[in-house]
């Protein structure tokens, strides 16, 4: 039986390569799509570009490297959730704490595409605070991964000047997946 071993080998390499030819792997766009021109206006928690043209990708190892050295701010842009619709209207709400890198100042709802007046003003002065008033200082945007906020965020801090701007595209999910402490934190004033 031995003897048969090779063209049995032989026989499914060559199966291998007709199904690869009858059913080619799906283009690499669709884990990675190609930079929108503008701002992702919907399905924010889809598959994100690799790339966004002006900004530095970086890994979780870098992240760590940025975090740890403190060369750099970090900035959480995960969304805010929302006063529920049932609470009575004399309850207070208060959005919940979430766990995020430590240190990092926590912008929500500034990622989305399209934001309010105030929003923008909320997030200019965000990164006023964050960056100490230097256009140069180093900013690192995340959210969650396959989250289109934190990309959005990046962009908009570009848009307003800022040049030396990080994406983690991992983001508390690659930070936390490789063993690294969080802590809870409260939304930026």
């Amino acid at each position: 039986m031995s003897r048969w071993r090779p063209a049995a080998l032989a026989l499914s390499s060559g199966i291998a390569g007709i199904i690869t030819c009858i059913f080619p792997s799906p283009p690499s766009y669709a884990q990675h799509p190609p930079e929108p021109e503008g701002y992702r206006l919907g399905d924010y928690r889809s598959p994100t570009p690799k790339t966004l043209k002006g900004a530095v990708v970086i890994g979780t190892a870098e992240a760590e490297r940025l975090w740890r050295n403190g060369s750099a701010a970090f900035i959480d842009v995960l969304p805010q959730p929302e006063r529920p619709a049932n609470l009575p209207a004399d309850v207070l709400w208060r959005s919940p704490a979430h766990d995020s890198i430590p240190g990092a100042l926590w912008l929500p709802n500034v990622g989305y595409g399209e934001i309010a007046v105030e929003t923008e003003a909320y997030f200019r002065r965000g990164l006023d605070k964050a960056s100490k008033g230097n256009f140069a200082y180093p900013l690192v945007f995340f959210c969650l991964r396959n989250c289109w906020m934190s990309w959005n965020a990046a962009k908009r801090a570009l848009n307003y000047n800022y040049f030396v701007v990080y994406w983690y595209p991992e983001g508390t999910d690659g930070w936390t997946d490789a063993g690294l402490p969080v802590e809870k934190v409260q939304k930026s004033p």
